[in-house]
């Protein structure tokens, strides 16, 4: 990775990844995690705050960024939970099969670039009984806003990290063989509509 992906991309996206409203849907989704927890796309541990110790062992942090996981000491040392760092993209995540109880997505898949394999290796991963917790942004069903994420979107990726703006994530994760049992869309207050679509819920491997 280049100067502006280490160096400039990491700050960029800690800001405008842990505004009000953004922690805000934050603190709803990280405290339903429980046991042993892979977060995916850790970033510079923006969650870990909203961590319970009570009900969670160990994070894995799978962050491939050197520059966000340097970024990310400061919330490391005051972490109520303890995390492992997993350096790897998320199309590779070097865990046993079915050896996680909660998989964590924050404002990740839209920046994967094969999301299939990386959901696959989650599913792979997450114990039969295990959940999905994810929240994200991505496309919108009003044709005016998904025209424009459409029109946006190869631009965006270029100076974001490589986000999409225009991924159905409900979709995908359905895609990928999960099933989805708890989904709620909203514009975040305050975003612009073509980047503040969330897709919040939880999902499982089928039975």
């Amino acid at each position: 990775m280049g100067f502006y992906d280490e160096r400039i991309l990491p700050h960029l996206i800690d800001y405008s990844c842990s505004v009000g409203q953004v922690m805000k849907l934050r603190s709803q989704v990280v405290p339903q995690a429980q046991g042993i927890v892979l977060e995916v796309g850790m970033g510079s541990g923006i969650n870990l705050e909203f961590y319970n110790p009570d009900t969670v062992s160990l994070v894995y942090g799978l962050e491939p960024s050197e520059g966000m996981r340097r970024k990310a000491r400061g919330n490391l040392a005051k972490s109520p939970v303890t995390v492992e760092w997993l350096d790897l993209p998320g199309e590779q995540i070097p865990l046993p099969d079915n050896s996680v109880d909660t998989v964590l997505l924050t404002f990740t898949l839209c920046t994967i670039p094969d999301w299939r394999a990386a959901l696959d290796q989650m599913k792979r991963v997450l114990k039969p009984d295990g959940e999905l917790l994810f929240l994200e942004h991505g496309e919108s069903p009003d044709q005016g806003v998904c025209k424009w994420q459409h029109r946006i979107t190869p631009g965006w990726k270029k100076i974001a990290g490589g986000c999409h703006l225009n991924r159905p994530i409900a979709e995908l994760i359905r895609e990928a063989g999960f099933e989805i049992t708890e989904l709620e869309n909203l514009y975040m207050p305050k975003a612009p509509k073509f980047a503040g679509y969330i897709y919040k819920g939880r999902a499982r491997k089928p039975a």
